[in-house]
């Protein structure tokens, strides 16, 4: 049952919300109203009872004395994170008729709802733009969420139709498994069950990274090409499995479209241009190429960290190309694992509620929030930041600063924790954590749905998203009956899309059992038969990339600052920001105990750049370019190549003296759909003493 109870405790289902592909079902032991356990749910045929290093602190993390429980209002300058507390009526009053005053001076677009990854439910969170169907009817700015995957996802789209790929489960059915930029013993361990499971069968696993992660050294083989060279590996592998003369002729004739061109591309990158481009060894190309070559199925899992380059969308499009020329995507446990996202069928339109939108509006990105501060005309005058921390985890770090400084802009943050984003704030609203609210969840790396039955009540006066905004509107006087829908009803009309994959799943079954698969067949194979393309075919040659003014074949794009040589005569090394394995994003990075685990800043040396520069084991050192600098402590080590460096993403800035990692960032885009380029970065990193 959802609510569950056994011996004077309560057993209530929910879901881990975090930024993460496992979406993991979790069980909440609450005893006397209090949540006294949290563990994963055992009967969940994807969590398996596991929950990961970092959530498995959430209950720990919810009592923290640094929780905001109440609204509160600057009283220092912007930055300084000085406030006072109110009451929700002054929060309100003070909000309402900020708004009220913009809108009639300003315009509706001059307000900018900023939404981020920390949640990513249906109800509350990313998925569900908590607030938008308020912000629709004021006529606010459109919020474009293209910080994690849209580069790859449009490259997808371009060839397969969709994000959306295998099952990750059916990985266990692959033979051989590679892992490109994917490093799932940090970043979503759950499907590491189903790569052991296939290597019991004698799978092979390979991984690709420029860094030794702590998935790579479990592998049986480790590929660390220079950052961003990706697709140009992926045209050399092709290059030698048509040279052996392995590719499908039946599927690349009944499933693909622009073969013969592509193969001309193919053919320009024979694994000695590949390996002078990615840096390489020519016969670990030419190996891992012969190994594709011969063995069916293979998985490929690629996600979001390879597509973080100039060249990102084109390396997913090419990618996908790989299981075309193999004839993978028709076999189970065969294809490219990115995002089940697209497979869940929820009706998204019915929740947003564009509709509501007084005329048409403009469009601002998620990864150019200094852009949109400091650029864009006419001035945007109020940020409502909604489960973020841009000025931590976006680019260009100093930049955001200077936004969000300025005089003209009033800035509302609905938060839980005081994050370097929340220091600039004129109000900070006090917002739920998961296990204290209810919300719709699915996990972007399986296929599962599940409702997160609140355990608790709302700690403080915590409030969750919806009803923040519900009383916004209130107080705003705004008449519109969709705006007061409560939390179930907007799960109702979540799951009344009527798709043939939601058949069965009702809001009282998620509640009753916590979870439900959808209902897709057994076994599932998306693309064995029909790509949803306008050709329904794979396609190499695609008129939405050319009509996007893209190349209409795959090929490779370089990463812009990685291969410019100018740059790396002056910043000769190439910055990876990884995931944590303490921290989510920027969530956790202030847990002491996370803290101290994660050892702090470090930037990853090889020992040859190290002995260039000085630098010895346990180092104070700076990491500059001309954007701006962090420092962290030296690791000196052979899991980084040469010509590369490693800082894991995550701390707060404030607590590494002012700045992280995203400080030396540009706010340029991706080759397709805007994403940003975390991973496209040169420095120089000096000794401090």
């Amino acid at each position: 049952m959802g609510t569950e109870p056994t011996g004077g405790e309560l057993k209530v289902l929910g879901a881990c919300p975090l930024d993460c592909p496992d979406g993991c079902s979790w069980v909440v032991t609450v005893r006397d109203g209090k949540a006294v356990k949290l563990r994963g749910n055992p009967d969940h045929p994807y969590t398996r009872g596991a929950l990961c290093a970092k959530v498995n602190r959430w209950l720990e993390r919810a009592e923290s004395p640094d929780r905001i429980l109440y609204p509160l209002r600057r009283v220092g300058a912007k930055g300084e994170g000085r406030f006072e507390r109110i009451s929700w009526d002054e929060a309100l009053d003070e909000i309402a008729g900020r708004l009220g005053s913009i809108l009639a001076e300003d315009g509706g677009e001059a307000i900018w709802p900023y939404w981020g990854m920390g949640t990513l439910g249906f109800v509350q969170g990313l998925s569900g733009f908590p607030g938008r169907r308020f912000f629709n009817v004021l006529g606010a700015s459109a919020h474009d969420p293209d910080i994690c995957s849209a580069a790859g996802s449009e490259g997808l789209k371009q060839a397969t139709g969709s994000s959306a790929g295998i099952d990750p489960e059916d990985l266990a059915h692959a033979r051989l498994v590679i892992l490109w930029g994917s490093n799932p013993l940090t970043s979503g361990h759950h499907v590491w069950k189903f790569i052991q499971d296939a290597r019991a069968e004698g799978a092979h696993l390979v991984v690709i990274d420029p860094v030794l992660t702590r998935t790579a050294k479990q592998a049986d083989e480790h590929l660390a090409p220079m950052p961003g060279t990706d697709g140009a590996l992926a045209l050399g592998l092709m290059n030698v499995i048509v040279g052996l003369g392995a590719q499908d002729e039946e599927f690349l004739r009944d499933h693909t479209l622009g073969w013969e061109e592509f193969r001309e591309t193919i053919a320009e990158y024979p694994p000695e241009r590949a390996a002078g481009i990615t840096g390489l060894p020519v016969e670990a190309i030419v190996a891992l190429g012969e190994r594709i070559a011969r063995t069916r199925p293979t998985a490929i899992r690629a996600t979001m960290g390879l597509q973080r380059n100039a060249g990102g969308g084109m390396t997913l499009r090419t990618i996908a190309g790989i299981a075309g020329v193999t004839g993978d995507w028709a076999l189970r446990g065969g294809g490219v694992s990115y995002s089940t996202s697209a497979h869940v069928k929820l009706d998204k339109p019915a929740l947003y509620r564009d509709d509501l939108r007084p005329g048409p509006v403009r469009t601002l990105s998620q990864s150019k929030l200094g852009e949109g501060l400091l650029e864009v005309d006419p001035a945007v005058k109020a940020l409502f930041v909604i489960a973020a921390n841009p000025v931590a985890s976006s680019p260009h770090q100093n930049k955001i600063r200077r936004g969000l400084e300025r005089d003209d802009l009033f800035t509302v943050v609905l938060e839980q924790f005081p994050t370097d984003t929340a220091d600039y704030a004129d109000i900070v609203l006090p917002a739920t954590m998961q296990h204290e609210h209810a919300d719709l969840n699915a996990g972007y790396g399986h296929m599962y749905l599940a409702w997160n039955e609140p355990a608790v009540e709302p700690a403080g006066e915590c409030l969750p998203g919806t009803e923040t905004f519900r009383r916004l509107a209130e107080r705003m006087g705004l008449t519109e009956p969709s705006l007061y829908d409560s939390d179930e009803r907007l799960a109702e009309q979540l799951l009344g899309s009527g798709h043939p994959w939601l058949e069965g799943i009702t809001l009282d079954r998620l509640r009753k059992e916590g979870y439900a698969r959808f209902s897709v067949p057994d076994p599932f194979l998306p693309y064995a038969r029909e790509f949803p393309t306008p050709s329904g075919r794979l396609e190499f040659r695609s008129a939405r990339a050319a009509g996007g003014g893209h190349p209409g074949v795959p090929g490779y794009v370089p990463p812009a600052e990685v291969a410019d040589g100018a740059r790396a005569r002056e910043f000769p090394l190439a910055l990876v920001s990884g995931a944590s394995h303490m921290f989510l994003n920027t969530i956790f990075a202030n847990d002491p105990v996370l803290r101290r685990r994660s050892g702090g800043p470090v930037v990853q040396v090889h020992p040859d750049d190290a002995r260039e520069r000085g630098l010895a084991d346990g180092q104070r050192a700076r990491v500059r370019n001309d954007r701006g600098a962090f420092e962290a402590r030296v690791e000196v080590t052979d899991r980084v190549r040469p010509g590369v460096v490693c800082s894991p993403k995550g701390h707060w800035a404030k607590s590494m003296g002012g700045s992280n990692a995203n400080a030396v960032v540009d706010e340029r885009a991706t080759d397709l759909a805007g994403g940003p380029v975390f991973h496209d970065t040169r420095v120089e990193v000096e000794p401090l003493s």
